[in-house]
């Protein structure tokens, strides 16, 4: 399938992340979308892999999502019912289970503003649109400045992404 991401041409060169060569195995967090009736996958992160265990993983999963989705919820054996896992059904490949962002990412290289956005981009209810950065400064008491900045520095990470606008964010669990 047909992946595509937006580069930012500000980027310095420098600084930019070198790109994958052909048959390299790499991850991609994106959304289903389609244009001319051919789908592709927009994505908003894309890394390479750095254990294989990855791709056993992947595969798993996929045979989980797929027997989910065909057969229903896995049965209690004991008594024949249906249940859920507690904080859903997978978990993340660094072991957390389908947490925020903030699951795999150093925490160290965020300043403490762009922190407090994450913070409360995970704590609010999850949907498709996300906050807007009107709503993140109002609530968090900073200026549209400083949470402009600190959304940069997330996009960059890969721990948000924009939805409906360049303005509107969403933490991108993974």
């Amino acid at each position: 399938m047909e992946v595509k991401q937006w580069v930012d041409s500000d980027v310095d060169p420098v600084n930019a992340k070198p790109l994958p060569k052909e048959g390299d195995y790499l991850r991609v967090w994106g959304r289903l979308k389609a244009f001319n009736n051919k789908r592709h996958v927009a994505a908003h992160v894309i890394r390479p892999i750095t254990n294989t265990n990855e791709i056993s993983y992947h595969l798993l999963e996929a045979t989980a999502v797929h027997l989910y989705f065909t057969r229903g919820p896995p049965t209690n054996a004991a008594n024949g019912v249906k249940t859920e896992a507690g904080n859903g059904m997978f978990v993340d490949s660094n072991g957390g289970g389908g947490g925020a962002a903030t699951s795999g990412m150093d925490m160290s290289k965020l300043t403490p503003v762009a922190r407090r956005v994450l913070e409360l981009l995970s704590s609010a209810p999850h949907n498709n649109e996300g906050l807007h950065v009107n709503m993140i400064a109002s609530q968090l008491g900073l200026n549209s400045n400083d949470v402009f900045k600190a959304g940069d520095q997330l996009l960059g990470e890969g721990a948000i992404y924009t939805t409906v606008d360049d303005e509107t964010w969403a933490v991108l669990s993974y």
